[in-house]
């Protein structure tokens, strides 16, 4: 049983993190918790549904189901890139040089108009996955695994790894690195900071998208509503790990979804969101600056 959900809180944990790293990786170059990260993820499930249905009424997913997800999941990740290039460009980079609160102010209105706009525009009822993936799986140490579970846990730690590279051995992680530790001195050795400022925006919202995907498919149920809950976790689990950083935000969203699928077995599922913020909250008592973070002075 104990083992069961721990394969549960892994599938929900990796999800977590995929969305967290986002978060953290717009606040270690900005400085702003952009809370319509949750509504990028929100539109990858929404967009996974309509690209999947389109190619089902094709007959496409009949003829071949894996190139119907593959051909999805492209479409998505591209779209909610440009809604998160386009986010950036419209409601933050005009207020780059504004007090803190101008920019936290304009994520959570972009977060409400994206709630609106996908009610409007999809209907407030929920919206269901073309494609049941059903119960199929395999025994491990006497447990059953869904195919889905595995993939989504496989999906998950191949996308932090890449990443985890991606930052510290790429020409382009070094220059974010840069930014995020001095915008002024990563502009006076020639970095473009506007564009790896953007590159961060369309990074976070391609696993954003990759995430809703995820979620459509292991639930098969979605709404407009579901990017608001999924947020608020994942910002938790970016804090949790120590927001900023990278490692911490993966470290963060694995122990979220323990938690939740542990605690949702063992003591009331019907608390099961408190269980996040009640392990933040005596995560901060003892450490406030996140289990990996590091405490640091202000920047000016």
């Amino acid at each position: 049983m104990l083992l069961q959900q721990l394969i549960n809180g892994l599938t929900l944990g990796g999800v977590y993190a995929i969305i967290a790293i986002g978060y953290t990786m717009v606040y270690g170059i900005l400085e702003l918790i952009n809370f319509a990260h949750g509504e990028i993820y929100m539109l990858g499930a929404y967009l996974a549904i309509i690209f999947l249905g389109l190619f089902t009424a094709m007959g496409l997913t009949a003829a071949s189901l894996p190139l119907a997800l593959i051909l999805t999941t492209i479409l998505t990740i591209i779209f909610c890139s440009a809604y998160g290039f386009t986010m950036e460009k419209v409601a933050y980079k005009p207020l780059r040089n504004a007090p803190r609160l101008s920019p936290l102010i304009s994520a959570i209105g972009v977060s409400i108009f994206l709630q609106n706009y996908v009610m409007l525009t999809q209907g407030a009822t929920d919206k269901v996955f073309p494609q049941r993936f059903g119960e199929a799986g395999f025994q491990f140490m006497n447990v059953n695994v869904t195919y889905l579970q595995a993939m989504i846990i496989l999906v998950s730690g191949l996308l932090m790894l890449f990443l985890h590279l991606f930052i510290h051995k790429t020409r382009m992680g070094k220059a974010m690195r840069a930014t995020a530790q001095d915008k002024t001195m990563a502009a006076l050795v020639g970095i473009n900071v506007d564009s790896i400022i953007s590159v961060t925006f369309i990074i976070g919202a391609g696993l954003a998208a990759v995430a809703g995907i995820m979620v459509a498919s292991y639930y098969g149920l979605v709404n407009y509503f579901i990017g608001y809950i999924a947020g608020i976790k994942a910002f938790t689990a970016a804090v949790l790990g120590g927001i900023g950083n990278i490692p911490g935000a993966m470290l963060g969203g694995i122990i979220l979804g323990l938690v939740e699928s542990t605690g949702a077995a063992y003591i009331s599922s019907e608390y099961k969101d408190a269980y996040a913020f009640i392990i933040l909250i005596v995560i901060l008592l003892i450490k406030p600056s996140g289990i990996l973070g590091k405490t640091t002075e202000e920047k000016v």
